[in-house]
């Protein structure tokens, strides 16, 4: 009988070495020389202050920011409790909840078309970016918010907008956090909050 137990117990502890150990430490280690910003969390520092991260949406809702997708995470962008709505395409709870974004977003734009990530949840909850058609459908009412023009808030955007990875993986997207920095330190107000 110890003749069978022994291995298996040797087994378990090489694996829990090799695998639970050694092979997370050095791939922690290979990520923080090759990618130092993307292993640290691609964090957004001003000054001395961490304002976010770009890889993680926050819920910006001030009429002077570019708002992220709407969150399922916990109670809307909770990290530590990501995830989407699981709703059905056929759940009334997700099409009354589209049709009450839907709604807000066109009171500020009566005749625009409605992209879908302005009215739908990403599957963690915290997709930092949305579509270029998605910031640019807030550009008026930042512009209004920030006593700008609409094209001088556009062209901000238009900077920020980056295309597909190595030009075919993915989709072109806009960061809010990025836009949202860069629209304070262009435009800045003299009263901020999220």
């Amino acid at each position: 009988m110890l003749s069978f137990v022994r291995p298996a117990v040797v087994s378990i502890l090489a694996f829990t070495v090799v695998f639970g150990l050694a092979y997370p430490l050095t791939i922690t280690g290979v990520a923080g020389l090759a990618f130092p910003r993307q292993a640290g969390g691609s964090l957004a520092i001003n000054g001395s202050t961490i304002v976010g991260s770009t890889l993680i949406a926050q819920g910006f809702s001030r009429p002077y920011y570019l708002h992220p997708r709407p969150s399922a995470a916990g109670k809307g962008w909770d990290p530590m409790n990501s995830g989407g709505s699981n709703l059905g395409p056929l759940d009334p709870a997700l099409k009354d909840r589209i049709a009450a974004a839907a709604a807000g977003l066109r009171k500020d734009n009566p005749d625009a078309a409605i992209p879908a990530d302005a009215v739908t949840t990403s599957g963690s909850g915290l997709d930092p970016d949305v579509s270029p058609q998605n910031a640019r459908l807030q550009a008026p009412r930042i512009a209004v918010a920030r006593g700008q023009t609409i094209a001088a808030v556009q062209a901000l955007i238009d900077r920020e907008t980056r295309g597909p990875v190595l030009g075919f993986i993915g989709q072109a997207h806009v960061n809010a956090l990025a836009v949202n920095r860069a629209l304070d330190a262009r435009y800045p107000m003299a009263h901020r909050g999220g």
